[in-house]
C-alpha cells in the first residue's frame, strides 16, 4: 500500500509518501514493513523566533502556503496549486494513480493549523478520487504518531524491528514533546493504555520557558542542549534544582516548579555559575525523572523494551543517560529512540499510524480537536 501523509499540527508542515505492507499479526508472515520515499519538512522556525514561540495565525498561513509546494513536489508537479484548484489531469503524475491511503493529522495540535491540513487533505482525496475510486481518507491523533515513530529506520528502509514483537513487547513508551509528557504501557502494537502524564507543563514546554529566563532563543530545547555541552562547560553537579514528584509512587510529572526554581535561581544568583552550569543542571533535573519514573514501570510491569518519542527525545544527552540507566540496571531491557528526523514533527510517522489504523478499520472525525488524547 503506498500512503501519501500530512502533518500540520504545529509549525512544521510536513508530508511524505510511504509504502507500507504486512499485517499485525507477526505469526501470519513477517510482520509490519516501512518504505520511506519522500519525507518532507518545511520548518517555520525563523518565523516564530522574533515572538518567542509559536503563533497560530502565522503558522496557518504558512501551512497554506507551503502544502501545494510541498505536495508539488512529492508529485514531481511545480504548478500543483493551480492545478488542485482546477481539476487534476490523470496525466499530470503517475504517483497520483499509486496511492492507496490519504492520512492526516486532527489532533492535537493548533486547531487552525489542524484544519490547513484537514482541508488541504479532503480537497486533494475529492479531486484523485475521480481516477481512484478505491482510495481512502483517514484522520490520525499526532500522538500515535510519535508512538509509532520506532518502527521507522534510519536509512529510510524495511522497518529494522519488522516480525520481532515477541522481543519488544510488553513496551513502556515515554512521549516526551512540547506540549504533552506522557507515559504509556504498550502490550502490543495496537493495545496500550496511559500510565501518567504531567499535571502541568509538558517537559518540552519547560526546556522553552527556561529558555527564554536564560536569553536563548526559540526553540528552547535544542537551544539547552547546546549551551549545556558548549565546550563541555555546563557543569550539571554544581547546582541541585528539584526533581519533581520523583518520589511519588504514581507515574504521573510535574514541571512547572522545576521552571520556578530556576527562576528563583536565576533572581538570587550569588555564586559563580554560568548559563551553561544552570542549563546543564536544569537539564539534569528534567531527565532524572523522565528516567527515574520509566525505568520503574519497566520494572513493575516486567517490560521487554523501552520506547521514547517527540521532540524532546530527539536530545543526545537524554538518549545518552537512558542507554546508560538501562544497561546498568535492566540489561535485559531494549531501547529504542527514532532518529532526530523521526523524533520532531514529521509525516512519516503520520503514514505509520495511519497504516496502523487502517489495518484495525480504526476511524477518527475528520475535524480538528486540539485537545485530542491518547
Amino acid at each position: 500500500m503506498r500512503i501519501l501523509a500530512i502533518e500540520t499540527s504545529c509549525d512544521e508542515t510536513a508530508i511524505a509518501l510511504v509504502e507500507a505492507k504486512g499485517g499485525l499479526d507477526p505469526s501470519a508472515g513477517s510482520g509490519l514493513q516501512f518504505k520511506i520515499l519522500k519525507n518532507l519538512v518545511a520548518s517555520q522556525i525563523k518565523i516564530h523566533r522574533p515572538y518567542g514561540g509559536v503563533v497560530p495565525n502565522l503558522a496557518k498561513r504558512e501551512h497554506l502556503k507551503n502544502l501545494p509546494i510541498l505536495m508539488g513536489e512529492i508529485l514531481k508537479i511545480s504548478n500543483f496549486q493551480f492545478l488542485i484548484s482546477k481539476q487534476i489531469p490523470n496525466s499530470k503524475s503517475k504517483i497520483l494513480n499509486t496511492i492507496d491511503l490519504i492520512t492526516v493529522t486532527i489532533g492535537p495540535g493548533l486547531e487552525p493549523c489542524l484544519w490547513t491540513g484537514i482541508n488541504f487533505a479532503k480537497e486533494l482525496y475529492s479531486k484523485l478520487r475521480t481516477h481512484n475510486p478505491k482510495l481512502k481518507l483517514v484522520g490520525i491523533s499526532h500522538l500515535e504518531g510519535h508512538l509509532y515513530s520506532f518502527l521507522l529506520s534510519q536509512k529510510s528502509q524495511w522497518s529494522m524491528v519488522n516480525g520481532q514483537w515477541s522481543k519488544i513487547f510488553p513496551a513502556i513508551s515515554l512521549l516526551v514533546s512540547g506540549g504533552h509528557t506522557i507515559l504509556l504501557l504498550m502490550k502490543d502494537l495496537i493495545h496500550y493504555k496511559k500510565l501518567g502524564e504531567t499535571r502541568d507543563d509538558a517537559v518540552g514546554e519547560c526546556f522553552d520557558k527556561v529558555a527564554r529566563l536564560l536569553g536563548l532563543p526559540y526553540p528552547g530545547g535544542p537551544e539547552i542542549e547546546k549551551l549545556a555541552l558548549r565546550q563541555a562547560q555546563g557543569r550539571p553537579n554544581v547546582i541541585h534544582f528539584p526533581r519533581p514528584m520523583i518520589n511519588q509512587k504514581n507515574y504521573d510529572f510535574s514541571f512547572s516548579g522545576l521552571k520556578t526554581a530556576v527562576l528563583y535561581y536565576l533572581r538570587d544568583l550569588r555564586n559563580n555559575s554560568s548559563a551553561a552550569d544552570i542549563a546543564a543542571a536544569f537539564q539534569a533535573a528534567a531527565f532524572d525523572v523522565l528516567i527515574d519514573k520509566t525505568l520503574r514501570a519497566a520494572k513493575e510491569y516486567k517490560a521487554k523494551s523501552i520506547l521514547i518519542a517527540g521532540g524532546v527525545a530527539s536530545n543526545k544527552t537524554l538518549q545518552k543517560q537512558f542507554k546508560s540507566s538501562v544497561k546498568s540496571q535492566l540489561s535485559n531491557v531494549n531501547f529504542f529512540a527514532p532518529t532526530k528526523n523521526f523524533c520532531t514533527d514529521n509525516a512519516a510517522m503520520i503514514a505509520v499510524a495511519g497504516y496502523i489504523n487502517y489495518l484495525q478499520d480504526k476511524k477518527h472525525r475528520l475535524i480538528a480537536q486540539g485537545n485530542l488524547t491518547i
